[in-house]
């Protein structure tokens, strides 16, 4: 897989931010509330304007749509969304081409039958380890993740963890994520930076 860099970028009150994201790394952003730091996702994911310039390998983030870019380079918020009444229903791809039975739900602690579930039956848990799930079915090059095991209990952040550390180290995938636990970080990080006034300092 490329690697993903950031290149004097700006957005908010962050200022000329530049780092490189190697294949299979994981970055760790933290940082006070309201640092920006879930903005600087949004901006590599073009879904805000800033500053600067990001790349994926060889490809310029401003040559490609942004409906494009973000099939590559996606985006897990912290909130997700969900537009369907079947959760099965936000995984097209794989229910058209391989069948439910091909999503690994188990690995995550979810139930077997979760896809013919109403959204409205899941826990805010359960959506979030679903949007990591659907972010994965959409085979990235790149993801970016904003705070991914924040709704979840100590037995469930371990299981999502090591399923992300896994699938990360197997796709080969460059990944920044944004956390607060100094142990999680610890555990997942390659490097970690924090945010500091108008810029990101190294930890």
């Amino acid at each position: 897989m490329p690697d993903l860099r950031l290149e004097d970028l700006s957005i908010g009150s962050l200022e000329n931010v530049s780092l490189t994201v190697q294949a299979g790394e994981v970055v760790c952003l933290s940082g006070r509330s309201g640092s920006g730091k879930s903005r600087l996702l949004r901006a590599v994911a073009d879904l805000d304007a800033h500053g600067g310039s990001v790349c994926l390998g060889d490809t310029r983030q401003s040559a490609v749509p942004g409906h494009q870019w973000r099939r590559q380079v996606v985006m897990v918020p912290a909130e997700s969304q969900w537009w369907a009444e079947r959760v099965g229903d936000h995984f097209p791809l794989v229910d058209s081409v391989n069948g439910n039975d091909s999503l690994p739900v188990t690995d995550l602690g979810l139930e077997a039958g979760v896809m013919d579930w109403s959204v409205s039956r899941l826990s805010s848990g359960e959506k979030q380890r679903l949007a990591l799930l659907r972010a994965m079915a959409m085979n990235p090059s790149a993801l970016l993740l904003d705070e991914p095991t924040a709704n979840l209990d100590a037995d469930s952040v371990a299981l999502t963890e090591h399923w992300l550390k896994r699938e990360i180290s197997q796709r080969q995938l460059p990944v920044l994520w944004v956390a607060h636990d100094r142990d999680q970080i610890r555990r997942v990080a390659s490097r970690h930076f924090t945010i500091h006034g108008l810029t990101l300092e190294a930890c």
